[in-house]
């Protein structure tokens, strides 16, 4: 069943935090893989673990322990995903974490869930996610391939140019607020971006805050 009720989104701050990921399999590796990208301290519990799990914690990228859940594990986590296919586990890590407050994602079971994932697109700083509240994770994924396949690299320049021209205001102690950095982006940079002519978009730029700041 989908988890009840409207969700809130939001996007976590893991870096240097502690997060729990109970299982060793193709999934838990795919959810490894996504926490050590948002640089989590991730630690592992599972019997049985893939050798791609095994390779990351011979590199030193997550700590590993070879053995059941317990309840002790989830000491110090801030965050906790469960990727087995034995739905008691996942369960009782649902519920040691109520018990300790601590959110809690089982990967295709969403009744032992305090929080869902949504599938994500990204391309540098740019990040977009689909959800629809666990009724229907492929669908989410669907669309997410659709988005991905209409968001490019010039997204990701396009965030790069728009973050530089608003540290410069910054740092000349000007506001950036109120500036129509909309129209900016209406104004046909990514087309430029597109064309590889990054100069004549920064000038668009420049250009659309300079009349709306005046």
């Amino acid at each position: 069943m989908p988890v009840e009720g409207p969700q809130y989104p939001v996007n976590l701050v893991l870096q240097g935090r502690r997060v729990l990921v109970v299982g060793g399999g193709a999934v838990a590796a795919r959810k490894v893989d996504g926490l050590l990208a948002c640089g989590a301290d991730v630690v592992v519990v599972a019997p049985v673990v893939s050798p791609a799990i095994h390779g990351l914690a011979a590199a030193g990228r997550l700590r590993l322990h070879e053995r059941p859940y317990q309840a002790a594990d989830l000491d110090d986590t801030w965050l906790a995903v469960t990727a087995t296919d034995d739905r008691n586990v996942n369960r009782a890590v649902f519920e040691d974490g109520e018990a300790r407050r601590i959110w809690v994602n089982a990967a295709d079971d969403p009744g032992s869930c305090s929080f869902t994932l949504p599938s994500v697109v990204r391309q540098g700083p740019v990040m977009v996610t689909v959800a629809t509240g666990g009724h229907s994770p492929a669908l989410a994924t669907w669309l997410s391939r659709h988005v991905a396949g209409e968001l490019g690299p010039e997204y990701a320049q396009l965030a790069a140019l728009l973050a530089e021209a608003r540290a410069t205001l910054q740092a000349e102690g000007r506001s950036t607020e109120g500036l129509n950095w909309l129209s900016a982006i209406d104004s046909g940079m990514l087309e430029l971006i597109r064309l590889g002519d990054v100069e004549r978009a920064k000038e668009q730029l420049q250009a659309c805050l300079s009349s709306s700041s005046g």
